[in-house]
């Protein structure tokens, strides 16, 4: 894979091509209304899975140096959870963020070297990941919830996710 400084990141930058677009299928023609059911459960819904996916994509640019924040970062900020009442945003603020991050996320996971995907990032008291560990927990991580959303799509009675 050209323009990847670190062998390590290869198949990471590879799923997170896969998965760029992803966002956008999994999103697609779902309505409002929608967007803000949980049908009885406490479960998270597909406003704030999304919201969520977003601001994880600006949270690691955050940690490689960048300093922009989604536009509903404060429903988001500190890994803040679902909040009840709240109105989440429409899928085109989020898909907008999407496509504003992607490109400098992806250019600084490329740029990374192998001595630095070592370096430590406190998650808490008296714990720490490596900065490959939290990138690949992120990667998994955004796989799982685009799946979530495609669940969230048959049960709200949408046609499954597509992937072309």
């Amino acid at each position: 894979m050209e323009n990847v400084k670190s062998a390590r990141m290869q198949g990471i930058i590879s799923l997170y091509d896969m998965q760029t677009p992803f966002f956008a299928f999994v999103t697609e023609n779902i309505s409002p209304e929608d967007m803000q059911k949980r049908l009885d459960t406490k479960a998270n819904h597909i406003g704030w899975l999304a919201g969520a996916l977003v601001e994880q994509r600006f949270d690691l640019a955050r940690h490689l140096g960048y300093d922009g924040h989604q536009q509903a970062n404060a429903l988001f900020k500190d890994y803040k959870g679902i909040q009840e009442g709240v109105e989440y945003p429409a899928i085109s603020s989020y898909q907008e963020d999407w496509d504003k991050i992607t490109p400098i996320l992806k250019a600084s996971l490329s740029n990374l070297s192998d001595e630095e995907l070592e370096m430590r990032i406190d998650m808490g008291p008296e714990f720490s990941m490596s900065l490959y560990e939290v990138i690949t927990f992120s990667t998994y991580r955004e796989a799982n919830i685009i799946g979530q959303i495609a669940l969230w799509r048959r049960l709200l009675g949408y046609p499954g996710m597509r992937y072309m």
